[in-house]
């Protein structure tokens, strides 16, 4: 038995749930990763796992021994982090998985800098709005918005609050009347970016009062910049992300609405597997991120 490989596998298997996601985690056989477990419970003389055809736990004992290889590994990796970063040359594959329209809009025509900045590192930036498992999909750090952002045991840094925008362009406008209130919007074609976490209801501030208004439509769509060109061809109106039309403002082809009320604001993160030490691959990125998204 390779003791190391036993205890990452046994830490692997616990944290992802299940054998089979080890199994893709590691690049193993699902047989090797049993032999692994097996191995270890032989070698401890204790069962560690209870495992059934449907479902996985720990034992007690597995418990208590989880929590102290967990700690082990960590130590251990951390020692390689410290002698990595003493070289002080970021290196190796980076996966990010990012939303499509923000990563176009704020920060892909910034991503060569960063490569030419670090010839030691490659990227493989994943465009995706969906929100990835990391862990289980290997992924070193995500992008996410949200304004309540989940409890997931990641770390979880914040790059931006990217504030909202009531829009719509003046021949919407002219045809539909403009909402004096946000009770108005159940009067008009709302358009709805289905990803959002108020994709049915939007909220608007104005100082007093807060409200809290349903909204319907014909169209809904998992892209912003769908959003936008529906709203520049007249389409409907809809809450969108100010940096995302800020130049259709600027030139006129949107109008924003009822600009005493503020809709809700969506906080940026960039989150990360929880590790006590981070690369220096992860830890520059993160970097750029901030230094990208404060501009």
């Amino acid at each position: 038995m390779d003791r190391m490989t036993a205890l990452t596998v046994f830490r692997n298997v616990v944290e992802l749930g299940s054998f089979a996601a080890a199994s893709r985690q590691l690049g193993l056989s699902p047989a090797a990763i049993s032999k692994n477990v097996s191995e270890l419970e032989a070698h401890l003389s204790v069962r560690l796992i209870n495992r059934t055809t449907r479902r996985m736990s720990l034992t007690e004992a597995g418990t208590l021994y989880f929590e102290r290889v967990v700690q082990a590994l960590d130590d251990l990796a951390e020692a390689d982090g410290i002698l990595q970063a003493a070289q002080n040359t970021p290196s190796g594959l980076l996966r990010v998985s990012a939303p499509m329209t923000v990563t176009l809009v704020r920060l892909s025509d910034a991503i060569p800098k960063f490569l030419l900045r670090y010839p030691e590192i490659s990227l493989d930036l994943r465009l995706d709005d969906r929100r990835v498992n990391l862990v289980e999909e290997g992924f070193d750090i995500a992008l996410r918005g949200s304004d309540n952002l989940e409890d997931s045991g990641l770390i979880a840094r914040k790059l931006a609050t990217m504030d909202h925008v009531l829009c719509a362009a003046p021949s919407y406008l002219e045809t539909h009347g403009r909402p004096q209130q946000p009770e108005d919007l159940a009067q008009h074609n709302c358009i709805q970016f289905s990803l959002s976490d108020h994709a049915t209801k939007w909220t608007f501030h104005n100082g007093k009062r807060t409200a809290s208004v349903p909204i319907s439509g014909r169209y809904k769509v998992s892209s912003s910049l769908a959003v936008r060109d529906a709203l520049c061809a007249g389409f409907g109106i809809s809450v969108i992300p100010r940096m995302y039309v800020a130049q259709d403002i600027a030139t006129g082809r949107l109008c924003p609405v009822l600009q005493d009320w503020t809709p809700n604001e969506t906080s940026l993160y960039a989150v990360y597997p929880s590790r006590r030490f981070i690369v220096s691959k992860v830890r520059v990125f993160l970097d750029f991120l901030v230094d990208e998204m404060s501009a």
